[in-house]
Protein backbone atom coordinates (compact mmCIF):
# COMPACT_ATOMS: atom_id res chain seq x y z
CA UNK A 1 0.00 0.00 0.00
CA UNK A 2 1.18 3.47 -0.88
CA UNK A 3 2.95 5.81 2.03
CA UNK A 4 0.69 8.35 0.96
CA UNK A 5 -2.51 6.25 1.99
CA UNK A 6 -2.07 4.26 4.90
CA UNK A 7 -4.07 1.47 5.38
CA UNK A 8 -4.90 -0.24 8.37
CA UNK A 9 -7.57 -3.24 8.99
CA UNK A 10 -8.66 -4.18 11.85
CA UNK A 11 -11.77 -5.79 13.42
CA UNK A 12 -13.78 -5.54 10.23
CA UNK A 13 -12.92 -1.66 10.08
CA UNK A 14 -10.76 -0.11 7.49
CA UNK A 15 -8.74 3.25 8.39
CA UNK A 16 -7.30 5.28 5.91
CA UNK A 17 -5.33 7.65 6.49
CA UNK A 18 -3.83 10.68 4.56
CA UNK A 19 -0.24 11.64 4.88
CA UNK A 20 0.62 13.90 2.30
CA UNK A 21 2.68 16.38 3.54
CA UNK A 22 1.34 18.95 5.99
CA UNK A 23 -1.75 19.89 3.78
CA UNK A 24 -2.42 16.57 2.84
CA UNK A 25 -3.13 18.02 -0.88
CA UNK A 26 -5.11 15.58 -3.26
CA UNK A 27 -2.38 14.64 -6.47
CA UNK A 28 -2.87 12.68 -8.90
CA UNK A 29 -0.40 10.36 -6.83
CA UNK A 30 -2.69 10.30 -3.80
CA UNK A 31 -6.39 9.74 -5.90
CA UNK A 32 -4.67 6.39 -7.13
CA UNK A 33 -3.40 5.38 -4.10
CA UNK A 34 -6.65 6.37 -3.04
CA UNK A 35 -8.38 3.72 -5.06
CA UNK A 36 -5.67 1.08 -4.20
CA UNK A 37 -6.74 1.65 -0.42
CA UNK A 38 -10.69 1.36 -2.03
CA UNK A 39 -9.94 -1.88 -3.90
CA UNK A 40 -7.91 -3.42 -0.66
CA UNK A 41 -11.21 -2.02 1.97
CA UNK A 42 -13.53 -3.93 -0.51
CA UNK A 43 -11.88 -7.02 -1.14
CA UNK A 44 -11.69 -6.88 2.87
CA UNK A 45 -15.21 -6.10 3.32
CA UNK A 46 -14.38 -3.57 5.58
CA UNK A 47 -16.61 -0.84 6.66
CA UNK A 48 -14.11 2.56 5.81
CA UNK A 49 -12.57 4.96 7.92
CA UNK A 50 -10.89 7.92 6.18
CA UNK A 51 -9.01 10.17 7.93
CA UNK A 52 -6.10 12.82 8.10
CA UNK A 53 -3.00 14.23 10.53
CA UNK A 54 -3.74 16.04 13.66
CA UNK A 55 -5.64 19.59 12.57
CA UNK A 56 -6.13 18.50 9.18
CA UNK A 57 -8.12 15.96 6.52
CA UNK A 58 -6.99 18.08 3.38
CA UNK A 59 -6.68 21.71 2.55
CA UNK A 60 -7.61 20.75 -1.37
CA UNK A 61 -5.67 19.61 -4.66
CA UNK A 62 -2.18 19.93 -5.60
CA UNK A 63 -1.52 23.45 -6.20
CA UNK A 64 0.99 22.47 -8.49
CA UNK A 65 -0.49 20.55 -10.57
CA UNK A 66 -3.15 22.80 -10.95
CA UNK A 67 -1.77 25.71 -11.83
CA UNK A 68 0.73 23.24 -14.55
CA UNK A 69 -1.69 23.30 -16.87
CA UNK A 70 -5.32 23.98 -17.86
CA UNK A 71 -5.07 20.27 -19.52
CA UNK A 72 -3.65 18.71 -15.88
CA UNK A 73 -6.01 20.92 -14.02
CA UNK A 74 -8.88 19.85 -15.67
CA UNK A 75 -7.23 15.79 -15.42
CA UNK A 76 -6.98 16.18 -11.67
CA UNK A 77 -10.78 17.64 -10.87
CA UNK A 78 -11.73 14.68 -13.02
CA UNK A 79 -9.28 12.40 -11.16
CA UNK A 80 -10.79 13.72 -8.08
CA UNK A 81 -14.32 13.71 -9.35
CA UNK A 82 -14.32 10.21 -10.40
CA UNK A 83 -13.12 9.56 -6.84
CA UNK A 84 -16.06 11.07 -5.32
CA UNK A 85 -17.97 9.12 -7.67
CA UNK A 86 -16.76 5.64 -6.26
CA UNK A 87 -16.69 7.04 -2.85
CA UNK A 88 -20.51 7.92 -3.41
CA UNK A 89 -21.69 4.33 -4.40
CA UNK A 90 -18.91 2.52 -2.30
CA UNK A 91 -20.60 -0.91 -1.77
CA UNK A 92 -19.76 -0.66 2.38
CA UNK A 93 -20.07 2.09 4.24
CA UNK A 94 -17.71 4.73 4.25
CA UNK A 95 -17.40 7.39 7.39
CA UNK A 96 -14.86 10.16 7.14
CA UNK A 97 -13.06 11.31 10.92
CA UNK A 98 -12.11 14.90 9.61
CA UNK A 99 -9.06 16.02 12.47
CA UNK A 100 -9.40 19.39 11.69
CA UNK A 101 -9.49 22.00 8.20
CA UNK A 102 -11.18 20.10 5.12
CA UNK A 103 -11.12 22.80 2.36
CA UNK A 104 -12.01 22.40 -1.18
CA UNK A 105 -11.60 18.78 -2.39
CA UNK A 106 -11.02 18.11 1.94
CA UNK A 107 -14.81 19.59 2.03
CA UNK A 108 -15.94 17.74 -1.26
CA UNK A 109 -14.61 14.48 0.56
CA UNK A 110 -17.12 15.48 3.39
CA UNK A 111 -19.38 15.58 0.59
CA UNK A 112 -18.39 11.94 -0.74
CA UNK A 113 -19.43 10.09 1.95
CA UNK A 114 -22.11 8.13 4.61
CA UNK A 115 -21.35 9.83 7.68
CA UNK A 116 -18.69 12.36 8.74
CA UNK A 117 -17.28 13.48 12.34
CA UNK A 118 -15.61 16.73 12.68
CA UNK A 119 -13.71 18.12 15.83
CA UNK A 120 -14.69 21.18 17.97
CA UNK A 121 -12.05 23.73 17.67
CA UNK A 122 -10.93 26.73 15.62
CA UNK A 123 -11.34 24.85 12.70
CA UNK A 124 -11.94 25.74 8.70
CA UNK A 125 -14.42 23.73 6.42
CA UNK A 126 -15.71 24.65 3.22
CA UNK A 127 -15.12 25.42 -0.47
CA UNK A 128 -13.05 28.30 -1.20
CA UNK A 129 -12.51 27.95 -5.01
CA UNK A 130 -14.21 30.78 -5.75
CA UNK A 131 -12.15 33.12 -3.11
CA UNK A 132 -8.91 32.04 -4.81
CA UNK A 133 -10.04 32.41 -8.42
CA UNK A 134 -11.35 29.04 -9.63
CA UNK A 135 -14.71 29.02 -10.90
CA UNK A 136 -16.55 26.37 -9.77
CA UNK A 137 -16.44 23.23 -11.23
CA UNK A 138 -19.60 21.28 -12.95
CA UNK A 139 -19.12 18.02 -10.74
CA UNK A 140 -18.27 19.84 -7.76
CA UNK A 141 -21.71 21.99 -7.95
CA UNK A 142 -23.81 18.57 -7.86
CA UNK A 143 -22.09 17.87 -5.01
CA UNK A 144 -22.72 20.52 -2.73
CA UNK A 145 -26.41 20.83 -4.31
CA UNK A 146 -26.83 17.28 -3.61
CA UNK A 147 -25.19 17.44 -0.28
CA UNK A 148 -25.14 20.72 1.48
CA UNK A 149 -28.91 22.21 2.98
CA UNK A 150 -30.14 24.41 0.82
CA UNK A 151 -29.71 27.88 3.17
CA UNK A 152 -25.57 26.99 3.17
CA UNK A 153 -25.36 25.97 -0.69
CA UNK A 154 -25.40 28.91 -2.50
CA UNK A 155 -23.26 30.34 0.52
CA UNK A 156 -20.78 27.89 -0.23
CA UNK A 157 -20.47 27.32 -3.44
CA UNK A 158 -21.09 31.19 -4.91
CA UNK A 159 -20.00 33.02 -1.68
CA UNK A 160 -16.94 30.60 -0.53
CA UNK A 161 -18.31 30.74 2.84
CA UNK A 162 -16.11 29.23 5.49
CA UNK A 163 -17.34 27.24 8.18
CA UNK A 164 -16.66 26.35 12.00
CA UNK A 165 -17.16 23.05 12.84
CA UNK A 166 -20.53 23.64 14.35
CA UNK A 167 -21.50 25.71 11.05
CA UNK A 168 -20.28 22.61 8.99
CA UNK A 169 -23.07 20.64 10.79
CA UNK A 170 -25.75 23.02 10.34
CA UNK A 171 -24.56 23.29 6.47
CA UNK A 172 -24.40 19.67 5.90
CA UNK A 173 -20.92 19.32 6.03
CA UNK A 174 -20.72 17.01 8.93
CA UNK A 175 -23.18 14.91 10.90
CA UNK A 176 -21.33 15.14 14.11
CA UNK A 177 -19.00 17.38 15.41
CA UNK A 178 -17.06 15.74 19.15
CA UNK A 179 -13.77 17.09 21.25
CA UNK A 180 -10.39 16.25 19.18
CA UNK A 181 -10.12 13.12 21.70
CA UNK A 182 -12.97 11.66 21.04
CA UNK A 183 -13.02 11.31 17.39
CA UNK A 184 -11.28 7.85 17.23
CA UNK A 185 -13.32 6.34 19.39
CA UNK A 186 -16.68 7.99 17.78
CA UNK A 187 -15.20 7.02 14.36
CA UNK A 188 -14.81 3.29 15.51
CA UNK A 189 -18.50 3.25 17.63
CA UNK A 190 -20.37 4.31 14.22
CA UNK A 191 -17.69 1.92 12.23
CA UNK A 192 -19.49 -0.84 14.74
CA UNK A 193 -22.64 0.43 14.00
CA UNK A 194 -22.90 -0.06 10.71
CA UNK A 195 -21.16 -2.87 10.22
CA UNK A 196 -23.98 -4.72 11.72
CA UNK A 197 -25.90 -3.86 8.71
CA UNK A 198 -26.71 -6.21 5.66
CA UNK A 199 -23.99 -4.91 3.46
CA UNK A 200 -25.76 -6.36 -0.18
CA UNK A 201 -29.09 -4.61 1.69
CA UNK A 202 -26.47 -1.84 2.49
CA UNK A 203 -25.06 -1.53 -0.89
CA UNK A 204 -28.26 -2.02 -3.08
CA UNK A 205 -30.41 1.04 -1.33
CA UNK A 206 -27.30 3.38 -1.68
CA UNK A 207 -27.43 3.08 -5.15
CA UNK A 208 -31.20 3.52 -5.40
CA UNK A 209 -30.96 6.40 -2.77
CA UNK A 210 -28.43 7.88 -5.36
CA UNK A 211 -29.12 6.82 -8.74
CA UNK A 212 -30.71 10.18 -10.13
CA UNK A 213 -27.68 12.27 -7.77
CA UNK A 214 -24.85 9.61 -9.85
CA UNK A 215 -26.35 10.35 -13.11
CA UNK A 216 -25.94 13.96 -12.49
CA UNK A 217 -22.45 13.69 -11.29
CA UNK A 218 -21.38 11.34 -14.23
CA UNK A 219 -22.95 14.24 -16.53
CA UNK A 220 -21.34 16.45 -14.81
CA UNK A 221 -18.07 14.70 -15.03
CA UNK A 222 -18.04 14.51 -18.79
CA UNK A 223 -18.90 18.43 -18.81
CA UNK A 224 -15.76 19.35 -16.92
CA UNK A 225 -13.83 16.84 -19.20
CA UNK A 226 -15.25 18.54 -22.36
CA UNK A 227 -15.51 22.42 -21.50
CA UNK A 228 -13.47 23.17 -18.61
CA UNK A 229 -14.28 24.98 -16.12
Amino acid sequence: MSELIDYQLEDGIATLTLNNGKVNAISPDVVAAFNAALDQAEQDRAVVIITGQPGILSAGYDLKVMTSSPQNAIGLVTQGSTLARRLLSHPFPVIVACPGHAVAKGAFLLLSVDYRIGVQGSFQIGLNEVQIGMTMHHAGIELARDRLRRSAFQRSVIGAEMFDPQGALEAGFLDKVVAVEQLREEALAVAQRLKKLNMNAHGKTKLKARKAFLEALDEAILRDQEQGF
